[in-house]
């Protein structure tokens, strides 16, 4: 599990919440490729975030997720059965200043053969005008990995440092601007995939833009980004989004989603060999890594989803997301080595929620 750093978008100073909140989400996903089922998810998580005074809040949450299905040991062939039982908690707390924040926060996540710690620090900065927010984060993670029937322990540790800047354009317009990047050491490699060994480093830079522009003759937000990644096993990848979030009578929200993301292939990416296909390939007698993982190949995919909010009460919340996810070798807009006897990949996900302040 990767130490994730929270990424602000108000561009005002963060003030304590008024009232405490409580939330429980619900997810299924589930993913397919032609002819077959591959991984199921079901997972619940249950989060509280409370203010303690004027000054400080606090939060907690607990997720338990449950794994099963199929992954493929290569490329897209020969699905093998996997379940497992995830469970990870969090807990955090932040400090509100005049014109800024700082807050701290710490998850566990604990498999039957994973292991995962992270500690994050995130403080905010506004300007007298309260116009521009500047934010600064830092991260580290540390994980262990005890492959069920590898026989053997390892590890994993990962930083990540973070620089942004939100800015107030006009009375309808905000933009932010993040940079981030993160150096890892240790065990890459997928222990249950054929023809996979992975560097023991990986350094990524990520830059972040987002546009939020409100539409006042509706009532609706349109909320635009694009990520740009690279890292240092060669992969480079772009993600482009945008939502309209537009109330709508009767306490109702509805949010239709588009998302498009392409990546290039790392450079050790092992391509579906025709002549030996289905069985694999192997890789170049010198070859120091190699991985037939598909994650790893180039390819571009595409996310359409729609979440509905709905207010039930001043204290109670209900919201529904749906989303469906296409990968295909042929759309690798990025660039890279396509692989065309990679089979297409889509998943689909719902969640339910529930939100009630008090």
């Amino acid at each position: 599990m990767a130490c994730c750093l929270p990424l602000a978008l108000p561009a005002v100073a963060e003030t304590p919440p008024e009232r405490a909140e409580v939330r429980f989400k619900t997810l299924d996903y589930r993913e397919s490729q032609p002819g077959a089922d591959r991984v199921a998810v079901r997972a619940a998580t249950l989060s509280l975030r409370a203010p303690v005074n004027e000054s400080w809040a606090v939060q907690a949450g607990q997720t338990v997720d449950t794994i099963s299905g199929a992954s493929p040991a290569y490329h897209s062939e020969r699905l093998t059965s996997l379940k497992d039982f995830r469970r990870a908690w969090n807990a955090g707390a932040t400090r509100y200043f005049g014109r800024g924040s700082w807050g701290v926060s710490a998850v566990h996540s604990r498999e039957n053969d994973y292991v995962s710690r992270a500690f994050a620090t995130q403080g905010t900065w506004a300007t007298e005008d309260k116009n521009t927010v500047w934010n600064a984060g830092w991260g580290v993670s540390s994980d262990t990995i005890r492959p069920i029937y590898g026989g053997f322990e390892d590890s994993k540790r990962v930083q990540e440092a973070l620089l942004g800047v939100t800015q107030v354009l006009s009375p309808t317009d905000i933009v932010q601007f993040n940079l981030s990047h993160s150096w890892g050491q240790g065990y890459y490699t997928d222990p249950y995939k054929l023809l996979d060994e992975r560097p023991r480093s990986r350094h990524s830079t990520r830059l972040l833009a987002r546009w939020n522009h409100h539409v006042d003759s509706v009532g609706a937000t349109l909320r635009t980004s694009y990520r740009y990644s690279r890292d240092s096993w060669a992969v480079r990848a772009h993600t482009l989004a945008a939502e309209w979030v537009q109330p709508v009578s009767g306490g109702w929200t509805l949010t239709p989603s588009l998302r498009a993301h392409a990546q290039t292939n790392a450079r050790f990416y092992l391509p579906v060999d025709p002549a030996t296909a289905p069985n694999p390939g192997f890789p170049p007698a010198d070859a120091l890594y190699y991985s037939a993982d598909q994650r790893l190949s180039a390819f571009g995919a595409l996310t359409v989803g729609l979440r509905v909010d709905k207010q039930i009460h001043r204290d109670w919340t209900v919201d529904l997301k749906w989303e469906r996810y296409t990968q295909r070798t042929g759309w690798a807009w990025a660039g890279g080595l396509q692989d065309p006897g990679l089979l297409p990949f889509r998943a689909t996900w719902v969640q339910v929620g529930l939100t009630h302040q008090f």
